[in-house]
């Protein structure tokens, strides 16, 4: 830094320091995610074991709602998870500990969650655990069936049907075009940019 004024070089300093202190910041749980921690952590290892991906758990929430337990979008998805009403009243009716079918109360949203990306998790195949949370939130987001259709066509046309990145997520069996774009968004940002952040709670799929 020859050739700069010690004032100048002072300020340069502060400003990395500055912008690394609001990198880590940005790049950490907030406040709101952290009353809901123990609740995330107790029912995923109820559903999913000591190794349950707690990270992407938590990063699905951050997307999905933004840790805010009492929105409702304008399509009519509600709280944390932002289920809708159909996808409530079928969880409700599967799952005895869910009966109560209350997706505005957080404990309830967390807990059907879990519940729900198991469920999906058992439905598709990938040949490794990444890969295979990838399908899970893909069939989250836009449901089983299309998942389903566009890893047979995927397999119809030569690509890999165990593999969702730079595979099956390539293809459209048929959704409109903005809804196919933000199904092929949600894994990616869930699990590639997203969990990191949460990796101080338990481990994710895609990353450790």
């Amino acid at each position: 830094m020859s050739g700069y004024s010690p004032l100048v070089i002072l300020r340069l300093i502060l400003l990395l320091l500055l912008s690394s202190i609001f990198d880590s910041v940005a790049a950490s749980p907030s406040r709101t995610a952290l009353q809901y921690r123990d609740t995330l952590i107790r029912n995923a290892r109820l559903v999913w074991g000591l190794n349950a991906p707690i990270a992407d758990f938590a990063a699905q929430i951050h997307h999905e709602s933004s840790w805010k337990p009492d929105i409702t979008n304008a399509i009519g998805a509600q709280g944390l998870a932002q289920f809708m009403p159909a996808t409530t009243e079928w969880l409700g009716n599967l799952i005895p500990r869910l009966d109560e079918k209350t997706p505005l109360n957080p404990t309830w949203s967390i807990r059907a969650l879990v519940h729900y990306d198991r469920w999906l998790w058992e439905r598709v195949q990938a040949d490794n655990s990444c890969e295979h949370m990838a399908m899970t939130l893909s069939a989250y987001n836009g449901g089983l069936g299309w998942v389903k259709r566009d890893v047979q066509l995927a397999k119809h046309q030569g690509f890999n049907i165990l593999r969702w990145f730079g595979e099956v997520e390539l293809v459209n069996a048929g959704r409109r075009q903005s809804a196919w774009q933000e199904n092929r968004h949600y894994p990616r940002h869930i699990l590639l940019t997203l969990s990191p952040r949460y990796l101080v709670w338990g481990g994710g799929m895609c990353v450790r």
